[in-house]
């Protein structure tokens, strides 16, 4: 009688959701047509999820007639939000242009991801998740002081890498 009401305990607790915090993140810049033929692979870098701006990407210098557009990313447990502190432009544009988010994980780490529309002020419409990786497209798109994107994730609850 005892296990049959802890399991029924168990089967009525709310599954808990994954977090970001905690886990190790890569992020990287990349411009692509082909994934296979890439214009441009910033220097990625590599952090632990943790209060504050994890990245804070500024100019690397140009390679290919390309360079990164300075960016700042903070992540919390399940949000994501690019701000650009410095410069005036516009993305070049191709068939991919952005951030490339690589967690630590071997398991499908983002069940959702939709951004939100009253804390983002850049028209994104390409973003998409592949195991543990968040890609994020701004081909094309203008950026400047006032730019903002914020992604409100679903994160899986997978075991810490």
């Amino acid at each position: 009688m005892i296990r049959r009401a802890a399991l029924a305990c168990l089967l009525a607790a709310p599954v808990s959701a994954g977090t970001l915090e905690g886990r190790l993140v890569t992020f990287t810049v990349e411009t692509w047509d082909s994934r296979e033929a890439p214009l441009l692979v910033a220097r990625g870098r590599t952090v632990t999820v943790d209060q504050g701006v994890e990245f804070g990407l500024d100019r690397e210098g140009f390679t290919g007639g390309l360079d990164v557009v300075p960016v700042n990313v903070e992540i919390g447990p399940t949000r994501i939000e690019l701000s650009y502190p410095k410069g005036i432009g516009r993305f070049f544009e191709s068939r991919f242009n952005g951030y490339v988010l690589r967690f630590e994980t071997e398991c499908a780490l983002f069940e959702k991801v939709a951004i939100d529309p009253e804390a983002s002020s850049m028209e994104v419409t390409e973003v998409w998740a592949e195991t543990g990786a968040l890609y994020i497209n701004v081909s094309g798109l203008g950026y400047g002081p006032d730019s903002t994107l914020a992604l409100d994730l679903e994160v899986a609850d997978c075991p810490l890498s």
